[in-house]
């Protein structure tokens, strides 16, 4: 029930750690937790995979710590390593260079600070281990008139400098960056809200999924109403208000019969769209979709699914999206998927990206990899508006969001 109640982590303030191999991330992490939450050695290379630990940092509120392996790594495997510290890169919202005070800067902190520079990723360099040189505080104060930057001193081992450093990290991070609004800045209180949620047999036992909890919640957050409705009672349950509600948010899946039931004149949108406004840039993936119609048999598209789940008969990523797909195209496809927290560095080859609504990566992490398909010149649209653009039906669910009609048109 704990996890229930816990924020997701795509809704957190993502730090990460950043550095060489034995700069002390790892007891860094440790240190600002005040728990033993990473495993700490002297051997280099000790932290293989990111670790994700979630806690609160008041004032902020919830974030997530990531702990990376060394930038410095080697071999075939440290190159594998190097590759997901990178994918953690693009989803930080707020990136801590840990150095070791006894060999403090080098090219691959230089790096970093060059590859948060160009992604526009706050960044704090944090100069570990000063119990172990005489002057640490010398040594900080020649780096800063070196690289021009301020350095924070602290000591993983006996906790000195933790909370300048806390202070420096509430002071970089992004406050207003997660909490976005995903439905409440569209309503007004009293109004009502009816969502069209079909169970099948992809749908959670006993539970919704996140969109939508999170949509009912903001609702509630904006004192409107909310009436929750599977696509076979929405009709009874729009005939039986006296006033017509001020929105209906459907299931992507179910576009067509919620466009038909729904009267023109009432607002139409669907959860994957509402999360496309709330996570990345709802006006670049309906710019994408008209890329639809460039697309040929044979093309190369990857579909990025940020959550891991067991694949149904149905399953919209692998099954139904792409039968709409070449339906719509009149051939067959090259399909490629990408899960979780992987994204290819590379999506030059592809003809166009297919993202889910996102709900389990951060704001950042979605924007980053619209940024890698635009600089690539490859157009990038999410599962909500790909359905609402082969049903004929994208114009009328971007109703609500004028700019990005605009785009359509």
């Amino acid at each position: 029930m704990a996890e229930m109640n816990q924020s997701p982590r795509g809704t957190r303030i993502h730090i990460g750690l950043f550095g060489r191999r034995n700069a002390g991330k790892s007891s860094v992490i440790n240190a600002l937790t005040k728990q033993k939450i990473a495993l700490v050695s002297d051997i280099a290379g000790t932290t293989t995979d990111p670790v994700y630990k979630a806690m609160e940092l008041l004032p902020l509120g919830p974030i997530m710590l990531i702990d990376t392996a060394g930038i410095d790594d080697v071999g075939d495997l440290g190159k594998l390593r190097i590759g997901k510290t990178r994918e953690v890169m693009t989803k930080t919202d707020v990136a801590l260079i840990v150095m070791d005070a006894a060999n403090p800067f080098s090219e691959f902190e230089e790096k970093l600070i060059e590859e948060f520079k160009r992604l526009g990723t706050p960044y704090l360099l944090v100069l570990n281990k000063c119990d172990t040189v005489p002057s640490a505080d010398e040594i900080a104060e020649k780096l800063q008139a070196e690289v021009k930057e301020e350095f924070i001193v602290v000591s993983a081992l006996n906790k000195s400098g933790f909370d300048r450093l806390r202070s420096a990290i509430l002071s970089a991070a992004p406050r207003a960056f997660e909490d976005r609004p995903l439905i409440r800045d569209l309503l007004n209180p009293g109004d009502t809200v009816v969502f069209c949620v079909p169970i099948d047999t992809a749908a959670p036992k006993g539970r919704l999924i996140l969109p939508q909890v999170q949509a009912l919640r903001d609702t509630l957050d904006a004192n409107a109403n909310a009436i929750v409705a599977k696509e076979n009672l929405i009709a009874a349950q729009l005939d039986n208000l006296k006033t017509p509600p001020a929105l209906v948010v459907t299931d992507s899946q179910v576009f067509g019969k919620a466009a038909k039931i729904v009267p023109k004149e009432i607002p139409l949108t669907s959860f994957s769209i509402l999360m496309a406004r709330n996570k990345g840039d709802l006006t670049g993936l309906v710019e994408g979709a008209k890329a639809i119609e460039s697309l040929k048999p044979g093309d190369k598209v990857l579909i990025a699914e940020a959550c891991t789940h067991q694949c149904q008969a149905e399953d919209i990523g692998r099954v139904k999206i792409p039968a709409w797909l070449q339906e719509h195209v009149g051939g067959e496809l090259s399909f490629e998927w990408y899960t979780g927290d992987s994204f290819p560095e590379d999506v030059s080859d592809y003809k166009l990206v297919i993202h889910c609504g996102a709900c389990m990566i951060n704001r950042r992490a979605m924007l980053s990899r619209q940024r890698q398909c635009r600089e690539a010149g490859v157009p990038i649209v999410n599962y909500g508006v790909l359905i609402a653009y082969i049903k004929g039906i994208l114009k009328r669910v971007l109703s609500p969001f004028p700019e990005a009609r605009e785009a359509l048109s």
